[in-house]
């Protein structure tokens, strides 16, 4: 999600404080990034396959193996866990696990989403990777997804474009803030180091704001830019 004008994903950087989160109106640049943005609702694909872990195994070697197998478990064990018990342990399992690399170093282009398998095996990505992977994990584990957005905050000090994955318990809640630049989930009152832009999930489009969800300004499904990734994620390319 990088633009020459703007956006440099921030790395796993400790933020520093900033602004309190307020409703922002879209810019020019906001507008063109909502637009690669395709939602579908389809299963992440999940289910790992033993061929797949042996071509795993064979492109990446035995850790990247141990990291998927590691997923697959915390899938199994998580899933009657508490919503937030099972928001700690996601977050905590990517941020400890894989390692922050921009793009254009691990794909050799200036933008790449990965599928949460491209992500863990390689065991390397950026903001978007982390936020992806936490969202499908989530969704997985029978978070509905009325409750998460993937969001595109600034990070102020940094002066880097960022995406984080919020969650709202209720639709007016103060959402908590999942990051791969801190390790503690916290509320995006007490993140004033970020500065919300959008938001969007599986259904739709908002602006943000600093309480509740935001407004929404459209419905994800008119877009159609991301079915690269929705084919990876179906066929589990790797």
């Amino acid at each position: 999600m990088k633009n020459s004008l703007v956006m440099s994903c921030a790395g796993n950087r400790q933020a520093q404080t900033g602004r309190y989160w307020c409703m922002k109106k879209p810019s020019r640049i906001a507008v063109f990034l909502l637009v690669i943005f395709c939602a579908f609702t389809v299963s992440a694909q999940l289910e790992i396959s033993a061929i797949l872990l042996g071509k795993i195994q064979q492109k990446f070697g035995d850790e990247a193996v141990t990291r998927v197998e590691q997923w697959q478990d915390l899938m199994k064990t998580a899933k009657t866990l508490p919503e937030k018990e099972k928001l700690r342990r996601v977050n905590q399992f990517f941020n400890q696990r894989i390692e922050f690399v921009d793009d254009i170093y691990l794909w050799g282009v200036k933008d790449y989403w990965a599928t949460p398998i491209e992500f863990l095996a390689r065991g390397a990505g950026d903001c978007e990777d982390y936020s992806i992977a936490k969202y499908f994990t989530l969704k997985e584990l029978g978070v509905s997804e009325k409750k998460m957005r993937i969001t595109y905050v600034k990070a102020l000090k940094l002066r880097q474009a960022h995406m984080v994955l919020t969650y709202f318990e209720t639709p007016r809640a103060v959402p908590v803030v999942l990051d791969n630049l801190i390790p503690t989930i916290k509320p995006a009152t007490e993140r004033k180091d970020l500065l919300p832009v959008y938001s969007f999930n599986g259904s739709g489009l908002w602006l943000a704001k600093a309480r509740g969800s935001g407004k929404k300004v459209g419905s994800s499904s008119r877009l159609n830019m991301w079915e690269s990734l929705k084919n990876r994620m179906l066929s589990n390319e790797l």
